[in-house]
């Protein structure tokens, strides 16, 4: 199966597979209490115009470290900002699934987009959908989402936007917010644009033989060397 980002009237090649597996070391869970209080977190994000009462109160935020070949990058996950969502992005991540994978499209002023393993167990999630939540936040820059194409299509990409994209939060899209990148947007801005200007490597590629074909391409895209959760 393949997913799409939607921009603004195109349709961009956009989703991919995920799972990670554990390091060893004992790991919070989704949801977890938010260090600090709970005034840090409920400011985090930005509710989306008109949807300032429905919004939910943030309280909880679980820490994601990103180590990357052009930086580190520190990404907090918020649980009630989007359930499924931020359920689905920690447990990739303790799963190990995002180790080694490459920041796959970079479309400036728009998105990074990363989550495509072809390695095995990982693969197996690739269809591997879960349901939508309901959009409350705003798609400023810096936060995430994960990338699909249509209802309830949600897999295993997520990208980080680059610039206000709440667009995307339209009902016919439905992209929807659950973190965003505390610390190294100056790494994100630095992520390699490899492949089509627009979609980025090629999907079908990546998924079918990923090392080879990473090892054809002349211009080498940013790679997750290892995500953790703190």
């Amino acid at each position: 199966m393949k997913a799409y980002l939607l921009r603004a009237g195109l349709v961009s090649l956009a989703l991919g597979v995920s799972l990670a597996a554990s390091d060893g070391r004992a790991q919070p869970a989704a949801g977890g209490a938010a260090p600090g209080g709970d005034a840090a977190v409920a400011r985090a994000l930005k509710p989306l115009p008109k949807k300032e009462k429905e919004a939910p109160k943030l309280t909880k935020k679980t820490t994601v470290r990103f180590q990357t070949t052009a930086g580190e990058l520190v990404i907090e996950v918020y649980p009630e900002a989007a359930p499924n969502a931020a359920k689905r992005f920690v447990d990739l991540v303790q799963a190990k699934y995002y180790d080694d994978t490459p920041i796959s499209r970079v479309v400036p002023g728009f998105v990074a987009q990363f989550g495509v393993n072809w390695r095995d167990p990982h693969k197996a999630w690739k269809d591997r959908n879960f349901n939508d939540d309901p959009s409350y936040y705003q798609l400023e820059r810096g936060t995430l989402a994960f990338a699909k194409s249509g209802a309830n299509s949600n897999s295993t990409q997520v990208f980080i936007n680059y610039a206000e994209n709440n667009r995307l939060a339209d009902p016919q899209y439905n992209f929807t917010v659950f973190g965003k990148v505390v610390t190294g947007m100056d790494v994100v801005d630095k992520f390699a644009r490899v492949g089509d200007p627009s979609g980025g490597l090629d999907q079908d590629r990546l998924w079918n033989d990923g090392a080879a074909y990473l090892a054809s391409l002349p211009a080498k895209p940013t790679m997750i060397v290892r995500a953790t959760v703190e």
